[in-house]
C-alpha cells in the first residue's frame, strides 16, 4: 500500500492522571514513531478541555522535539483565529531554529473551543472570516516576503515553515487548492465531507511554490491489538469518554461517570452522534486493520494517512502504533 502513516497525538489526560503524565506518554509515543518509520507526529490546539492536554500546542512540540531526533513534528493545527500570524511565524520560526526541517505548521479556521472560551481568550469571532488572508500573511511572515510594512517575524523570516491547511468542510479545501498547499481533513472526528471536501480541492488546485501537485491526508482512528476482542474492548472505551468528554458537560453530567454510567449515555441519542464522529475506524487484528486502510486508502486517494491512536493506555497506544507499522510494511 503506497500510503504514509503518520499520528495525530491528542494528548489526552485518562482518569487519575495529569498533564505531565500525558506529556511522558506524548514523548513515548513520539519516540516510538520514530522508531518505527512515522511520518510526523501533529499535536491539536483544543481549550477547556480538562482530558486534552495540547492547548499550548507550540510549547508541546518543543517539548517532544528535544526527546526526538528526526521525525517531523507539528500543529494539527493551530486555529488561527484564537492567534495573530505574526505570534504564530515567531513561535513556528523559533521551533524552525530549534529544530530544523522537522517543523509542520498546519491551521485550522475553527476556533477549537466553545464560546465562553473564545471570549476568554479574548478573541472576536468575526475573525474566522479573515482566515485566507490570514494564512496568506502568515506564510510572508516565514518567507521573510512580510504584508506589514516595517514588522518581520523574528525567529521566523526566511525560515518558509511548510504550511498545511486542515479542515472538515468544503471551505478548508477550496483555500488549500486555491492557495496551492496541502489539505488534511479531520476525517477522523468529523466524516460526513470527507468525499467533498477531496473532490473540490483537487478540483480548485493551482499549483504554488510549496506544491505542485494535490496532497491529501486524511484522518483515521485505529484501533490494532493482538487480539481482536481486545481492540473491541479499548475501542468501547473511546466511545465512552467520547461520549462523556464531548456531550457529558453539554448535559450538565460529571466528568467522572462510572463505565456503566457512560454506557446509559451511548444507549441514549448521543450514541448515534458518538459512532457518526468515529465512522472511520480501523478496529481488530493488525490483518483486519491493514485492510480496512487498504480500502479507505483506495476509497479516498490519500496519500498520506494520519492516524488517531486513542487506546485508553499508553502501552496498548504504543502497541497499537506498534501494530499498524508492522502490517503496513508487511
Amino acid at each position: 500500500m503506497d500510503v504514509r502513516l503518520s499520528i495525530l497525538d491528542l494528548a489526552p489526560v485518562a482518569k487519575g492522571q495529569t498533564a505531565s503524565d500525558s506529556f511522558k506518554a506524548s514523548v513515548a509515543l513520539a519516540r516510538k514513531a520514530e522508531e518505527l518509520g512515522y511520518q510526523r507526529v501533529w499535536y491539536a490546539e483544543h481549550h477547556n478541555m480538562p482530558s486534552i492536554a495540547s492547548s499550548a500546542t507550540s510549547v508541546l512540540i518543543a517539548h517532544v522535539g528535544a526527546a526526538t531526533s528526526s521525525i517531523r513534528l507539528g500543529s494539527g493545527g493551530v486555529m488561527l483565529p484564537n492567534h495573530s500570524p505574526l505570534v504564530i511565524a515567531e513561535q513556528f520560526g523559533t521551533l524552525a531554529a530549534m529544530y530544523p526541517g522537522r517543523i509542520d505548521l498546519g491551521l485550522g479556521r475553527a476556533p477549537g473551543t466553545d464560546q465562553q472560551t473564545t471570549y476568554a481568550l479574548r478573541r472576536d469571532p468575526r475573525t474566522a472570516d479573515r482566515f485566507p488572508q490570514d494564512v496568506q500573511e502568515l506564510q510572508a511572515f516565514l518567507r521573510g516576503e512580510s504584508k506589514v510594512q516595517g514588522v518581520d517575524a523574528y525567529p521566523g523570516k526566511g525560515s518558509d515553515v511548510p504550511l498545511y491547511i486542515l479542515g472538515s468542510s468544503l471551505f478548508g479545501a477550496q483555500l488549500a487548492g486555491l492557495l496551492g498547499l496541502p489539505y488534511a481533513f479531520a476525517s477522523h472526528f468529523a466524516p460526513d465531507a470527507l468525499m467533498e471536501a477531496i473532490a473540490n480541492y483537487k478540483a480548485e488546485f493551482t499549483p504554488s511554490a510549496q506544491l505542485d501537485h494535490p496532497y491529501v491526508i486524511a484522518g483515521v482512528n485505529v484501533i490494532a491489538a493482538d487480539s481482536v476482542q481486545a481492540a473491541r474492548d479499548q475501542f468501547q472505551a473511546i466511545r465512552r469518554t467520547r461520549a462523556v468528554s464531548l456531550f457529558g458537560r453539554r448535559l450538565g453530567l460529571p466528568q467522572d461517570l462510572s463505565d456503566e454510567q457512560a454506557d446509559e449515555l451511548l444507549a441514549s441519542a448521543v450514541g448515534m452522534h458518538v459512532d457518526q464522529m468515529l465512522k472511520y475506524a480501523a478496529v481488530g487484528s493488525p490483518e483486519e486493520v491493514r485492510d480496512y486502510l487498504g480500502r479507505f486508502v483506495a476509497k479516498t486517494g490519500a496519500d498520506e494517512l494520519i492516524t488517531v491512536h486513542q487506546a485508553p493506555s499508553l502501552d496498548a497506544r504504543l502497541r497499537s502504533v506498534e501494530l499498524l507499522a508492522k502490517a503496513m510494511a508487511g
